[in-house]
């Protein structure tokens, strides 16, 4: 999609504009020109989601919403007539492994193809399409993971989640090459970065818990890490390029282990290292613990494992660049203080 004059850009379709990423997805459009149309479960949770964006700068003279809901065909062929793309953010994300594994990955499976297909039926073919690095990063391939890498959906690293983002994107791409859809994927790593209103949702829960001294002790887990302010930026820009239709794209940052964002937090923000553990449990002890921990169930096959990714694909094809991830670890902190959720 060309850059063109501000008053002569499409309509873009952000699916789940109410989460975390969503929101920023939301704001970088809007910044740039286009006018915004997201989806909801929700509708009256659309008047927070406005006030917060134009608190943050956004002008949303062209910000609208429609309900719909990834498990039901009602409101998506509304919601996308008229529109020129969609950038499908919605999928669910769970805080911890959930009782019903095969309902997580249905749902992200199920929803992607009603998207597509809606999109498809209502003549839209530019679709950017919201994964995961837990698309790429639990197969056979080793650090640095790049796009060329896909996870084993039956591999012994493989959670639920990471099952269902994996599926999901498969059938996506399925979906492309039957329908004629031009689409991308975006992969991120873990993001942070600073709230736009609402709730911290899932991605900001690991800070959240630091700050609030809710870990006794810190296994010895690391992750890339990411701003949800590139991320974001990303998307726009894969939906701009010609040159990303048929791509996938990482959006990951350095390593950072749960160690690392401990001691940043604790020495730049003091009055709160008092909470922030110190701690850190040697992986024998962390498996040891694994089943009676669901957090520690979660992870204890990373212990110790090259989590390394690279974005040199979106920095070469894309031209983007992601800051710091401490920068992002910050971010992430004092809009929780702000907020008052941590």
């Amino acid at each position: 999609m060309s850059r063109n004059a501000p008053e002569a850009r499409p309509i873009v379709v952000v699916t789940g504009i109410g989460g975390f990423l969503g929101r920023h997805v939301a704001k970088s459009l809007l910044d740039a020109g286009y006018p915004v149309r997201g989806s909801l479960r929700d509708p009256r949770r659309g008047a927070e989601i406005a006030a917060a964006l134009g608190a943050a700068g956004s002008e949303t003279r062209n910000l609208t919403f429609f309900t719909a809901d990834l498990e039901q065909d009602r409101g998506w062929a509304e919601g996308l007539s008229g529109a020129a793309a969609v950038l499908h953010v919605a999928s669910p994300f769970p805080a911890r492994s959930p009782d019903d594994s095969a309902s997580l990955v249905a749902t992200a499976r199920e929803g992607t193809r009603r998207v597509l297909l809606a999109a498809k039926a209502a003549g839209i073919d530019r679709i950017v399409l919201t994964s995961s690095i837990a698309a790429t990063n639990y197969g056979s391939g080793q650090a640095p993971f790049t796009e060329r890498d896909w996870t084993d959906p039956d591999g012994p690293l493989t959670t639920p989640y990471y099952r269902s983002k994996t599926l999901a994107e498969r059938l996506a791409w399925d979906l492309a090459e039957r329908h004629d859809l031009a689409l991308t994927t975006v992969n991120p790593a873990m993001i942070l970065g600073p709230m736009l209103g609402g709730a911290p949702g899932t991605s900001l829960m690991v800070i959240q818990k630091l700050l609030s001294g809710r870990y006794p002790a810190l296994p010895k887990f690391a992750v890339s890490v990411v701003d949800v302010r590139d991320v974001a930026e990303m998307h726009r820009l894969a939906l701009e390029r010609e040159a990303a239709i048929g791509e996938r794209f990482l959006a990951a940052g350095p390593v950072m282990s749960l160690a690392d964002i401990a001691a940043l937090l604790r020495r730049s923000l003091p009055d709160r290292a008092g909470r922030v553990p110190r701690l850190v449990l040697p992986n024998w002890l962390a498996r040891l613990a694994a089943p009676f921990d669901a957090n520690l169930r979660l992870i204890a096959g990373e212990l110790g494992r090259d989590a390394r990714v690279s974005s040199e694909k979106a920095e070469h094809l894309l031209g983007w660049r992601s800051r710091p991830p401490q920068e992002a670890v910050l971010a992430a902190a004092q809009s929780l203080i702000a907020a008052g959720k941590a």
